[in-house]
């Protein structure tokens, strides 16, 4: 079965139980030749709906009873599917007098991976609509056909249901804007609605943009915003439904990778339920279902005031917006977050004002991130060359103590760093302290929408992974690819580990340890994005370079002859460290606990 057929049939199962919903009558009521006409007609009705142009198709209207035409919403229960397009420079909305909603989403200044337009949803797959209790049942306008009215940039659709009582929905689009004044308008419905609260109902499906799905998927929540309250989400590995009622809910969204559907009341949503279902169907990311709760009062016109935002994620454009909702752009967790938002990305966001090629900026981010580091990067250096230096001594007491007794060996080499002022972490330290902004930049370039689409060398997009080789199948761990940039890096890695241990005199398990590290990262990284692999790349290129340099300046001889000349001064002349006091601590601590150990004998 084709996808035209499927979104056919799919649509008249939804008419026909929307018909026997409100028409009400049993089989016994219903006759055959009425059955036949009604499927002859809705058949159109499905054909008329996956067409985006305006039309108004000549079907004829199935037959109802002269009662329920003069009934509540009679005149809106069965119809004719018509669309009504509104469009600007950044957005092309199509509307259906069927529900009075948006049917399909374009975001018109961008294409998917495949060159394609950008549809955010589209057809029967969208629903949306109010739930309301009238007269004991539960209505829909989901399954109402509305009146649409179009002057200028504002849409009006209406549903009447008796006299001046009725259903109004306007849809306002401003020229160069990805928001969408929305507006609900209840005139005479608080003599029929006989509760306290109506539901705003919106599911969709949205649409694969991205070249990886998976990708896609792992980066895809529904996110709520509750009054007060830091942006949440819903799981992005599994399906999940949870009711938000912990307070009022000031915004929710439908979120992809690097689109967002976004609604936000004028005034918040009392509380509400949201769910997302991860579906498997090619070309669809995941299901999103959300149940918002408004009050309903007993004035004669209600009106609630929303805004819809249809666009990119882009972390500017969306703070524009207000209401915190750039904070769906994931930036990773404490620190790292901080250091994206207010170091990475006003650093970014300054080179991008140049105008240059995106994978110069990326050199240029990079080359600079160097240079602040260089002072740490210099240190560890130092340290680690003292920890080499020292190595044949360590040797030495090793050679004596033996490796029957760890505990004395440990001692020994712990003077020998108090002789000659040592710090033996002195090295890691400096890493440590960099460590949060290599880590970083893995959410950052994920995350960031400005790659999307750039080109680089071979790289068609940053945002996604080079694949130069594809294997046809998938192999455990690698996948089912390899992209030449984490190939790249994953090299430069290994080598970048072969000199690091020349630096610091590695040796034993110690000394391979560091080449597993590399190739986990080949398997991890081999579906990231290519401008990630690729600043990993410059960032251990810019480390040699540094290290080179650090190299032609540092005298190793000068060095040793330093640590020689601190052993020969007395111990008070020695500026002690903090971690000499501790060292020394520990030191008392050992020699106490071999004392007691002694006596203990």
């Amino acid at each position: 079965m084709d996808r035209n057929t499927f979104t056919g049939l799919f649509l008249i199962m939804i008419v026909l139980a929307g018909s026997f919903y409100f028409f009400g009558p049993s089989e016994t009521e219903i006759k055959k030749e009425k059955e036949r006409i009604a499927a002859d007609s809705l058949k159109k009705v499905a054909a008329a709906t996956k067409t985006t142009a305006p039309a108004t198709p000549a079907a004829a209207t199935p037959a109802v009873d002269s009662a329920t035409l003069s009934g509540p919403f009679g005149g809106s229960i069965a119809g004719t599917a018509q669309t009504t397009v509104l469009e600007n420079e950044k957005l092309k909305l199509t509307l259906t007098n069927k529900g009075g909603k948006i049917l399909s989403v374009e975001v018109k200044d961008q294409k998917t991976y495949e060159g394609k337009p950008v549809i955010l949803f589209d057809g029967n797959q969208n629903k949306f609509g109010l739930k309301m209790n009238i007269a004991g049942k539960e209505v829909n306008t989901n399954d109402l056909y509305f009146t649409a009215t179009k002057a200028g940039s504002l849409v009006s659709m209406r549903a009447n249901y008796l006299g001046d009582k009725y259903i109004e929905y306007t849809y306002d689009l401003k020229p160069k804007s990805n928001n969408v004044a929305f507006n609900i308008n209840l005139n005479g419905l608080n003599q029929v609605i006989q509760t306290d609260s109506i539901a705003l109902n919106w599911e969709t499906t949205l649409l694969e943009q991205e070249k990886s799905g998976k990708k896609e998927k792992e980066h895809a929540a529904p996110f709520y915003k509750y009054v007060n309250e830091t942006p949440d989400h819903l799981s992005i590995a599994k399906d999940e439904t949870e009711d938000l009622k912990k307070g009022k809910i000031e915004w929710f969204s439908f979120k992809q990778q690097f689109f967002s559907a976004v609604l936000i009341p004028k005034v918040a949503f009392e509380s509400g339920k949201l769910g997302v279902t991860i579906l498997t169907q090619p070309g669809e990311i995941k299901r999103y279902s959300a149940d918002m709760k408004m009050h309903f009062g007993q004035l004669a016109v209600q009106n609630y005031a929303m805004d819809f935002y249809f666009g990119t994620n882009k972390f500017d454009v969306l703070k524009a917006q207000g209401h915190e909702i750039e904070k769906q752009v994931d930036m990773g967790y404490w620190p790292l977050k901080y250091i994206n938002r207010f170091i990475v990305l006003p650093v970014f966001k300054f080179l991008e004002g140049f105008g240059w090629n995106y994978g110069l900026i990326i050199l240029i981010l990079t080359i600079l991130l160097k240079v602040a580091m260089s002072p740490l990067t210099y240190k560890s250096y130092i340290s680690m060359a003292k920890m080499r230096i020292l190595k044949p001594e360590m040797d030495e007491i090793k050679a004596k103590v033996g490796d029957d007794n760890p505990t004395l060996l440990q001692q020994e080499y712990l003077k020998l760093y108090k002789q000659v002022g040592v710090n033996p972490l002195g090295g890691c330290l400096p890493m440590l302290l960099q460590l949060p902004f290599v880590m970083a930049f893995f959410f950052f370039f994920p995350n960031l929408f400005e790659l999307r689409g750039e080109s680089f060398l071979w790289m068609k997009d940053l945002s996604t992974y080079d694949d130069f080789i594809k294997f046809g199948f998938t192999i455990p761990f690698i996948g089912d690819h390899l992209s030449l940039m984490c190939v790249l890096m994953t090299i430069s890695t290994l080598i970048y580990t072969y000199f690091n241990n020349q630096i610091s005199g590695a040796t034993g398990q110690m000394k391979y340890i560091g080449y597993i590290m590399p190739v986990v990262f080949l398997g991890v990284l081999n579906s990231y994005p290519s401008g990630l692999n690729y600043y990993y790349f410059l960032a251990n290129m810019l480390t040699f370079a540094q290290q080179f340099l650090i190299k032609s300046m540092v005298d190793d001889g000068k060095i040793h002859r330093t640590l020689q000349e601190n052993k020969t001064k007395p111990v008070e002349t020695k500026k002690k460290s903090k971690f000499q006091t501790r060292l020394d601590d520990y030191m008392r601590q050992q020699q106490q606990t071999q004392i007691q150990s002694k006596k203990n004998k």
